[in-house]
């Protein structure tokens, strides 16, 4: 009987490792938006940003690939994150990024919202 629950355990543990691997999958900004509800990490390259500094939550915004308005992703980072990041805008712009976490959608548009800077990186 030991032998099975043993067998059982392995089983459970190779199951788990593989689910947070598939967690983890790194995607381009192309294709998160066939991702949407998943949590992933999306790499793209800064094309534009903007801090809407007096927009309502004051929003960064750090558009993938294409410019505004017809980027492929966004990363957002609202203005009560924002001085975590230290100049967002400037400090990622041109720059290949990428950024992990829940991705969403706003206006068709897939996007991740990053609330501390451990979630972006430059690779």
């Amino acid at each position: 009987m030991s032998r099975r629950v043993s067998a059982l355990s392995m089983l459970a543990f190779a199951l788990l490792a593989a689910s947070s691997v598939l967690a983890q999958r790194t995607l381009t900004a192309t294709e998160a938006k066939a991702h949407i509800g998943e949590q992933a990490t999306v790499c793209g390259k800064v094309v534009s940003t903007r801090w809407a500094e007096s927009s309502r939550g004051s929003p960064t915004f750090l558009n993938f690939d294409q410019p505004y308005p017809d980027q492929v992703f966004t990363l957002v980072i609202w203005g009560n994150d924002r001085s975590k990041f230290d100049n967002p805008e400037t400090t990622y712009r041109g720059k290949r990024v990428c950024v992990t976490g829940k991705i969403s959608a706003f206006k068709g548009v897939p996007e991740v919202v990053a609330n501390d800077p451990a979630q972006v990186k430059v690779p």
